[in-house]
C-alpha cells in the first residue's frame, strides 16, 4: 500500500535538482571542505609578539623557550603599543611582555609581573596559547628558582620541594594528542548535517505547495509524511554515517564504542528533526518564511553544543535553546560511545539507550503536528467548498 506513495516520493526527488544535490553530493563536499580546514591535525607556529624590554640573560632565555615550543613563533616588538596594534589587526594572537627590570627584581627576592595576554575572540586559539607559554616559560623561572635557593644555602633535596610542592602530570584522556580533527570535526560535522537534514525534509514538504493536489496530499497527511520520513531519513543518515565511516575508520580517529550505536543516535536525531520541520511546516505554510524560520532555529547548533563554551556556564535563555536542537542531545550520545566505550560489551547498550532517552520531548511534537495538520486539512477543504459553490451557481438572468 506504501509502495506507490513512495514511488512517487522517488519521481519528484529526481526531477528536483536541489533537493537531489542536497542528498548525494552537496554535504559531503561541504563536510570534506570542513575537514580540509582542520587537517593539520595541531596548530603549529602561531606568531606570538613579544616584548622584551629587560635585555638580560634571563629574559633572553625566557624567549628561547618561547621560540622552542612548535606551537607558537614569538615576534620582537620594541614596545606594547606596537604589540597591542598587531594584535589589534590580527598578525599575532598572543603576547608576552618581560618590564624592565625583571631580572634584577627576581634576583632581589621580589615578584615582578610577567604579562602573557591572548586574543580571546579565538577561544580555541587563545586557550591553546595561554597555557603553551605558561609550559614554555615556567621550566626557566623555575630554573632560576632553584639557583637562587642553591645560593641560599638550601639543601638540594629540599629544593625541588620548595619549588614545586606538587607535580601535575596532565594526560588527556579521549585526545591524547591534542587533536583538533578529533576535537572539533565531530560536532562541526553533526551542526552541518542537521542542517542539511532540516533542508532535505523542508524541501521535500515545501514542494506539496506548489502542486495542484495538496489538498489531497492533506487529506492523508499522516501517511503522506510517514512516506516522506521513509525516503529522506535512510539518504540523510548516509550522508553522515559516510562521514563518520571517513573520520573513525580512514583517518583513524580512536572510538571506543560500538559505530553501530552512532548510526541509530543520528537516525533519532534526523527523526527528531523532521518533527520540528513538520511542526513549523504546518504552522506557516509558506515556502520562504518556512525555510527561514527553521534556518533560524538550528544554524546556532554548534555554538549551543558544548564543543568551544562550557553549558554550565550557558545563560538560561541559551540553555533553552540548547534543549530545543536535537543536535544538543546527540553530541552526548556520540561522546558516550566514542570516548567512554558505551555499547562494546553485553548490556552496556542500554547505557547508550538511556542517552537517547533525553529525546522523549520531541514526541510531543505529534500534538501540534496532529492539530495544526488537521486545522490545514480543514481549512483547504472549506476553500475547496467555496470555490466549488461559487463556479456552479449562476445569476437567474444569466441563462435568458
Amino acid at each position: 500500500m506504501m509502495l506507490e506513495p513512495i514511488r512517487r516520493e522517488w519521481r519528484a526527488l529526481l526531477k528536483d535538482p536541489w533537493l537531489l544535490a542536497l542528498v548525494s553530493y552537496l554535504p559531503l563536499l561541504l563536510a570534506l571542505g570542513l575537514w580540509g580546514l582542520f587537517s593539520a591535525a595541531v596548530p603549529r607556529e602561531l606568531p606570538v609578539a613579544l616584548v622584551d624590554l629587560d635585555q638580560t640573560q634571563l629574559s633572553r632565555a625566557l624567549g628561547r623557550h618561547i621560540q622552542a615550543s612548535p606551537a607558537s613563533l614569538p615576534l620582537s616588538y620594541n614596545s606594547e603599543a606596537d604589540a597591542i596594534d598587531a594584535m589589534k589587526r590580527g598578525k599575532v594572537f598572543g603576547m608576552v611582555i618581560i618590564p624592565s627590570q625583571f631580572s634584577a627584581r627576581l634576583q632581589s627576592g621580589k615578584q615582578p609581573t610577567l604579562e602573557i595576554r591572548y586574543n580571546g575572540q579565538f577561544l580555541l586559539v587563545g586557550k591553546l596559547l595561554n597555557s603553551n607559554l605558561q609550559q614554555s616559560l615556567a621550566p626557566a623561572l623555575q630554573q632560576l628558582a632553584r639557583t637562587q635557593l642553591l645560593a641560599k644555602g638550601v639543601p638540594s633535596v629540599q629544593v625541588g620541594v620548595n619549588v614545586s610542592p606538587i607535580q601535575f602530570q596532565i594526560t588527556p584522556l579521549y585526545n591524547q594528542a591534542s587533536n583538533y580533527v578529533a576535537f572539533l570535526m565531530p560536532p562541526l560535522l553533526i551542526a552541518l548535517f542537521q542542517i542539511v537534514g532540516m533542508l532535505i525534509f523542508v524541501n521535500a514538504l515545501n514542494r506539496e505547495l506548489d502542486t495542484s493536489g495538496y489538498g489531497n496530499w492533506l487529506a492523508n497527511w499522516g501517511s503522506n509524511l510517514t512516506v516522506k520520513w521513509l525516503v529522506y531519513l535512510p539518504l540523510a543518515l548516509l550522508q553522515s554515517a559516510v562521514m563518520m565511516v571517513f573520520l573513525y575508520g580512514y583517518q583513524g580517529m580512536p572510538i571506543n564504542g560500538g559505530f553501530g550505536w552512532l548510526v541509530l543516535a543520528q537516525a533519532v536525531m534526523l527523526s527528531a528533526v523532521f518533527l520540528w520541520v513538520s511542526t513549523i511546516f504546518f504552522l506557516l505554510q509558506d515556502k520562504a518564511r518556512v525555510v527561514s524560520f527553521c534556518t533560524a532555529l538550528f544554524a546556532p547548533a554548534f555554538a549551543f553544543m558544548g564543543a568551544t563554551f562550557p553549558v554550565h556556564e550557558m545563560p538560561e535563555l541559551a540553555k533553552l535553546w540548547r534543549i530545543l536542537m536535537p543536535s544538543s542531545h546527540y553530541i552526548e550520545s556520540q561522546i558516550a560511545v566514542v570516548s567512554y566505550g558505551l555499547g562494546t560489551l553485553v548490556g552496556t547498550g542500554a547505557d547508550v539507550l538511556n542517552e537517547l532517552a533525553g529525546y522523549w520531548g520531541f514526541l510531543l511534537l505529534f500534538i501540534p503536528i496532529g492539530a495544526l495538520a488537521t486545522l490545514r486539512k480543514r481549512q483547504w477543504q472549506n476553500n475547496a467548498l467555496v470555490v466549488t459553490n461559487t463556479g456552479s451557481s449562476k445569476p437567474s438572468g444569466e441563462e435568458a
